[in-house]
């Protein structure tokens, strides 16, 4: 007890991250095979998912994946920094020119598997942090 008699406060027990309201951020509530939830709607396709939208990204491979498909990340009222990459079942190699290319827009990389992209994606979000995932369904 302190000295005026109130108890010390309580540290909650649980480390749940506070979650941003799918209604206003874009999130990945949850993914499976050749599906995932995003915010309100399921999507059965590649997609690339910022914090203000998801949209269809018209590709089937991450090497597809340039800088003129990702052109739409320059549009945006807030840059992207960091792009994460969702490859399917396993990350795959992204070679060092199409790194270079993507790096001389702006974007930082992080190349994963797509169950690893969508956490990344969720807890930077939550930090506030500027990033985008391209998600490729399992």
């Amino acid at each position: 007890m302190t000295s005026d008699d109130t108890p010390p406060p309580r540290i909650p027990d649980d480390k749940t991250l506070p979650t941003p309201d799918p209604s206003v951020v874009q999130i990945v509530r949850s993914y499976g095979p050749g599906r995932f939830v995003i915010g309100e709607r399921e999507w059965r396709e590649p997609v690339l998912v910022t914090p203000a939208a998801t949209m269809p990204l018209g590709v089937t491979s991450i090497e597809a994946v340039t800088a003129e498909t990702l052109a739409v990340l320059k549009t945006l009222a807030v840059p992207t920094e960091l792009l994460v990459l969702g490859c399917g079942a396993r990350a795959v190699f992204v070679a060092p020119d199409k790194r270079a290319a993507l790096k001389a827009v702006g974007l930082g990389l992080e190349v994963v598997d797509t169950g690893s992209a969508c956490r990344i994606y969720n807890v930077l979000v939550a930090e506030g942090r500027r990033v985008a995932a391209v998600l490729l369904p399992l």
